[in-house]
């Protein structure tokens, strides 16, 4: 109950869906039980108008029934006698109906009001659920399946939302018609209705069996449909790659396992939830029939406590109504259990705290004017290390290149200067304030960024330019794309600027999409810029001109660059070698060259390469 009144306050403010809803339910539920009370006067009427012409009164059996019910057979007992039956039955007749289309028109209302809070549930929940996916630190993702987060904020939000609302409206709407019907049994017959609610306690019994264990298989559920979700985007994204090697096939079949044991645990879940319908059903059924076989037996003998034909007729119209708001409680129970699942699901997503917060008394830094320091700062994914005491100083308007073999740490330590990451150990500092002093924002404001995977929205070239500077000009953004050297090629597209990229850009080439990104990070003019193997991916015609884009970018700038070719940071003010997280050497390309170290051997190899 806990998770539940938890994903409950997603609903607030609850009282302005509630309150209408309430009221609408109330008067549904006065008019649809009136409808059957009417019954009894309605047979009545048609049975015994020769009794009451002949003086036999209908309310001395109507007094002793509810109020409201007695005096209408008063008025319909006065009614025969004055104007006659066919006018009577007229009446009646226009009474019920009047009953049943007040009755439908609240239930319209509450049903209205009911939608308007699930879509507001839903709002909440899923705005909720984004928001903190969007707060938590980029390492979260390297250690979750992006199908699994997918799921949790598409469809695990979707059932949650439904459960909420439907069991918060059976809670209320049945439990309140099924104690008006009993109310209304108990005036027509209490033994009769001693006898039959001994259907309930056995009906509960045998529906809490069935759906015993109907939460795990939910919550078994949930996550499978979360793997298939994964599968589908790593297909998606490496379908090249799936294709080359001639693995549509592999592919296939472990998808379809996946689908198979899905669908599996969904039939067994539907076939519970299923079973629990037709189970009261066939109870109430039951129940029925053995009240027909009682009280008939009763007014067919003539007893004296049996009632009377028209109202046995009422009762067990009543009566049969009875089990749908029990019938609707039982098919709630089954829901829950699926929706709590996922709402757990939901909750985890939501209360999973990102590691890197603004401090409470976090500054904002004013602008970028002298340098940043790194010192002794070591870094590590859970035990393995992947930085030890790093020392060194970024000065403002310096190109500071980072190169050193593969794995040695040259990526994570660009991911610690935007503060992505915080270290293990040792401080970053810039013009004097440490990182931990800021905010986030602040911090990430002063730079720049341009990775070795060109990441475009699928949007248009415009609007993936402005993505830095959302007011900006179409003579901004073209200003931009001309120093990133992408004009002319955007010039050439089917719509110019205003041409769809596709999925992640793949409507463009490799350089293209990184010129574009150059030109996203000249528009957003940071005074740091992060360039990490920019050109690594590209050929030799797209490197040059991604080259030149990228001088054009550098220039006034503090720039902070991991190349893989050694020959494009030879002008850097200072290259530092990366080794297994240590820093080897440091110098210019000159002084590198005369120490004839790593970095010389790295010069070599790329120069036999070649």
């Amino acid at each position: 109950m806990k998770i539940y009144f938890r994903l409950l306050s997603f609903a607030k403010p609850i009282e302005k869906f509630a309150i209408p809803y309430v009221i609408a339910t109330l008067l549904s539920i006065l008019f649809g039980t009136l409808n059957l009370a009417l019954l009894s006067p309605l047979f009545e009427t048609l049975l015994n108008h020769n009794k009451a012409q002949n003086g036999q009164t209908l309310t001395d059996q109507a007094i002793s029934s509810f109020n409201i019910l007695g005096q209408f057979r008063q008025y319909v007992n006065e009614s025969i006698g004055t104007i006659g039956p066919d006018k009577t039955l007229g009446y009646v007749c226009v009474v019920i109906i009047v009953s049943v289309l007040l009755s439908n028109l609240f239930k319209y209302f509450s049903q209205r009001y009911m939608e308007d809070l699930r879509v507001h549930t839903l709002l909440n929940l899923r705005k909720t659920v984004f928001n903190n996916v969007m707060n938590l630190h980029v390492g979260y993702f390297n250690n979750e399946r992006k199908g699994d987060i997918i799921s949790k904020v598409a469809s695990d939000v979707q059932v949650v939302q439904f459960t909420v609302t439907n069991t918060l409206q059976v809670v209320f709407k049945e439990p309140v018609t099924l104690i008006v019907y009993v109310v209304l049994l108990f005036n027509i017959s209490a033994k009769l209705t001693f006898f039959s609610l001994l259907v309930i306690p056995v009906s509960a019994f045998i529906i809490s069996k069935i759906v015993k264990r109907l939460k795990q298989q939910a919550k078994e559920s949930h996550e499978s449909f979360a793997k298939m979700i994964g599968f589908l985007d790593e297909a998606l994204s490496g379908i090249k790659i799936i294709k080359a090697f001639n693995a549509s096939e592999r592919i296939k079949h472990r998808f379809d396992e996946e689908n198979i044991f899905y669908s599996n645990l969904t039939r067994k879940i539907t076939r519970r939830q299923q079973l629990g319908s037709p189970v009261s059903e066939f109870l109430g059924v039951m129940m029925v029939a053995a009240i027909v076989w009682y009280g008939g037996s009763l007014i067919i003998n003539k007893e004296s406590n049996a009632l009377a034909a028209a109202d046995f007729i009422a009762y067990i119209a009543i009566f049969s109504q009875v089990m749908r708001p029990a019938k609707a409680l039982t098919d709630s129970f089954s829901g829950i259990h699926s929706g709590i699942a996922a709402g757990e699901r939901v909750l985890e997503l939501i209360d999973t705290k990102p590691l890197l917060i603004n401090s409470a008394n976090a500054t904002v830094l004013p602008g970028f004017s002298k340098e940043i320091r790194l010192e002794k700062v070591s870094f590590a994914y859970g035990d393995k290390t992947i930085l030890k005491d790093i020392d060194f100083v970024i000065e403002k308007g310096k190109t500071i290149a980072l190169v050193g073999p593969s794995g040695g740490g040259k990526s994570t330590l660009m991911d610690l200067i935007p503060r992505f990451h915080d270290p293990k150990s040792g401080t970053i500092k810039i013009d004097g304030y440490d990182y931990r002093e800021l905010t986030v924002e602040s911090i990430r404001a002063q730079m720049g960024t341009v990775n070795q995977e060109s990441f475009l929205f699928n949007d248009t070239i415009f609007n993936n330019i402005a993505f830095a500077k959302p007011d900006a000009t179409m003579e901004e953004v073209i200003a931009a794309a001309k120093i990133a050297n992408a004009h002319d090629f955007i010039q050439n597209t089917e719509n110019g600027y205003l041409s769809f990229v596709g999925d992640r850009g793949n409507k463009l080439s490799g350089g293209q999409k990184q010129r574009v990104c150059i030109a996203r990070a000249v528009l957003a003019n940071p005074p740091i810029m992060l360039l990490d193997e920019a050109t690594s991916a590209l050929d030799t015609e797209s490197e040059k001109l991604v080259q030149d884009a990228l001088n054009n970018l550098m220039k006034n700038r503090t720039s902070i660059v991991i190349a893989h070719r050694l020959s494009t940071i030879q002008h850097a003010d200072k290259i530092i070698v990366i080794d297994k997280g240590n820093v080897i050497e440091t110098g210019s390309h000159s002084e590198l060259i005369a120490q004839n170290g790593l970095y010389r051997r790295l010069i070599d190899m790329q120069a036999f390469n070649d």
